[in-house]
């Protein structure tokens, strides 16, 4: 592996200069214009305000980022970056210094603009935030490089051994910068409301690749890979992976990287991309991003799927083999729309980006797999939103969420995805059709490039809609979808034959019909999945053991089926799925399929103790988003105290 040399980064620190110099132009609007919105609406039309933003230490409305010049060394054997950010500075207030996000980070030297050394410090650090970065400015400085290397607290990064990739020959390794990891391996102002455009050189040991969610310029004589993005996107947009990767097209704009071995299978399962694009292009105007590729990285990336801008990046569990499940690849693309063009401001506001693009999501499977489809996952997704929020607080159950002292992962739900999808969903049956997607078409156009409040939508809304049909407008309380707890009861809900079925076949079985004797030919993955959410909790092991036998959900290669599988069989003490189980819990590192999995086995003293052996090998393979949220499960209870009132 090739270590971090002197000679190196300097070089790249050079040829990164003409980087910062081709967008000086941008950076001087501080981030706020881009290519030209449909309808000749310009985007960033609306002004952006300065927002304050609890999970940043930056002061963007003093001085502002506005490019990012990475130059970068990857060194898989000592699992670390070492590298410079060079960031190009609006500075609204001459007199104050740059304050920037860090966490996990080893900062060396920082320079001003004609490489004087400039002085710096870091503050107290924050559990939750990291450490802050002051920089003091000279007088001329609009240009700041911060010389740096992440470390083993770098919780942004997954180093991925060889054994832990699909093709077992190269190591790997990935980053994920929701919400607020960006920080943990580079110095920035890491904050959604805070765009930049970004460019890199980045050096990795041969024969390994290197994809950015950037345009991807390709490898140089000098042996580096080069990129840039053009369009300002919030930080936590900037993506890097590196490994074994090979690259079949979808489409003259699309195409997917995968390990060699998944290749194929993943060119097949995401064949119908183009037409997806094609579809959003017709609902929500032109897609802005130039490519729209996908990554399928290993099985430890923590999500579905990320909306890395030109370079979704996917689980592996998405390749059923039958299609089944990419509404995910619907719902990335959607991205590229609400909460890559225009964005949440705050992770306060998380709901205009996850409730946007759930409801764009299935607009766009309407439009291409038909309205069945869509109202099966519609279906499928109401009833996961019900039983969730049995299990929420009332601050988790609300859009706008307060944060205030929290992590933004501690407001991750499916309330932001789902409720926010369906209050969207209730305002297109309101109004109608027609009329919400020229109000959704405008929306998109007129906050291009920009990150907007809630409640910068709320006017926005009374404005372009509500105020156009006053009687229908009355019908709708924008105060309770927003802002209070719990589904409003004129929440549409959608209901699917296909599920209806379901749920016939089942109570059959419950009732004594052999699973040979239930119609269930031609299934798909959601009707299975119906099939097994549905169970009872106690249902008799037998029963159980005449599913798997019938059906070999153990054996199942579906991640969606065999997780809810595993949930009931961990549920009922069917011990015959421990080995799948524990094999499953080593390979998989998707929250998804985690959380459900290790809260079922906490719920028993006997279930935790193998919830425990077998996480104490799973946790290093998890990335720092799985093993947060197993880390909580699993952590010990503090006794019981005496009840209220007692003497």
């Amino acid at each position: 592996m090739l270590p971090f040399r002197d000679g190196f980064h300097h070089g790249v620190v050079g040829a990164l200069a003409f980087f910062a110099l081709g967008f000086a132009g941008c950076a001087s609007r501080g981030g706020q214009s881009g290519p030209a919105g449909a309808a000749g609406v310009e985007p960033g039309a609306v002004a952006q305000v300065a927002v304050e933003d609890p999970h940043s230490f930056a002061q963007p409305e003093r001085v502002r980022v506005t490019h990012v010049g990475l130059a970068l060394d990857l060194d898989f054997d000592k699992r670390r970056i070492h590298g410079t950010a060079k960031l190009s500075l609006d500075r609204r207030d001459q007199m104050a210094p740059l304050r920037l996000d860090t966490k996990g980070l080893g900062i060396e030297k920082v320079r001003g603009g004609q490489g004087q050394p400039l002085q710096w410090k870091l503050g107290e650090p924050d559990p939750n935030l990291g450490v802050p970065l002051e920089v003091q400015l000279s007088p001329d400085d609009r240009v700041v490089s911060i010389d740096y290397h992440t470390t083993a607290a770098s919780e942004a990064l997954q180093w991925l051994t060889r054994e832990q990739t699909a093709g077992r020959r190269q190591p790997f390794l990935f980053t994920q910068g929701q919400a607020i990891f960006t920080r943990t391996w580079i110095p920035l102002q890491d904050s959604p409301g805070v765009r930049v455009t970004y460019s890199a050189a980045v050096r990795a040991p041969d024969p390994l690749k290197v994809v950015m969610s950037a345009e991807q310029q390709g490898k140089g004589k000098d042996g580096l890979w080069r990129f840039q993005m053009q369009q300002p996107v919030p930080p936590y947009l900037i993506a890097l992976a590196s490994g074994d990767i090979s690259f079949a097209p979808l489409s003259e704009r699309a195409g997917v990287w995968a390990e060699p071995e998944m290749l194929e299978a993943a060119r097949e399962e995401f064949a119908d991309t183009e037409a997806m694009i094609q579809a959003a292009e017709k609902l929500f105007g032109p897609y802005r991003w130039e490519r729209y590729d996908v990554i399928v990285l290993p099985p430890a990336f923590p999500f579905g799927g990320m909306e890395n801008p030109r370079l979704t990046f996917a689980t592996p569990t998405v390749i059923a083999g039958d299609k089944s499940l990419v509404s995910l690849i619907a719902h990335e693309l959607a991205h590229s729309w609400s909460g890559n063009l225009v964005t949440n401001a705050t992770w306060r506001d998380f709901w205009l980006n996850e409730g946007f693009t759930s409801y764009c999501e299935q607009r766009i499977m309407e439009e291409v797999f038909g309205a069945p489809r869509s109202l099966l996952e519609k279906h499928l997704s109401y009833d996961d939103l019900l039983r969730e929020m049995k299990d929420l607080a009332d601050w988790q159950e609300v859009l706008h969420i307060d944060l205030a002292g929290k992590h933004p992962d501690e407001g991750f739900s499916g309330v932001p995805y789902e409720k926010g999808a369906l209050f969207l969903r209730r305002l297109e049956q309101v109004f109608g059709r027609p009329t919400f997607d020229a109000f959704l078409r405008g929306y998109f156009d007129a906050h291009a490039f920009t990150s907007i409040t809630t409640g910068h939508f709320e006017k926005w809304l009374a404005k372009e809609l509500l105020r156009h049909d006053p009687g229908r407008a009355s019908t709708i309380d924008v105060e309770a979808w927003l802002h209070q707890p719990g589904l409003p009861e004129d929440a549409p809900k959608a209901r699917s034959q296909a599920l209806a079925h379901v749920d016939w076949e089942r109570e059959r079985f419950l009732k004594g019909a052999a699973p040979a004797e239930l119609a269930t030919s031609g299934w798909v993955t959601q009707q299975w999945q119906h099939f097994l959410t549905g169970l009872p909790k106690d249902i008799p092991r037998q029963k159980l053991a005449a599913l798997d036998g019938a059906f070999g959900f153990t054996k199942s290669g579906n991640s969606e089926i065999l997780s809810e599988w595993l949930v009931v069989a961990i549920r009922a003490g069917y011990t015959a799925t421990d080995a799948r189980l524990e094999s499953f819990l080593l390979s998989v590192g998707r929250r998804k399929f985690l959380k459900p999995i290790y809260t079922a086995l906490a719920a028993t003293p006997e279930g935790l103790a193998k919830a425990r052996r077998i996480y104490k090998k799973a946790r290093p393979r998890y990335h720092a988003v799985s093993s947060g949220t197993i880390d909580e499960i699993l952590a010990p209870k503090p006794p019981a105290g005496p009840a209220a009132g007692a003497p």
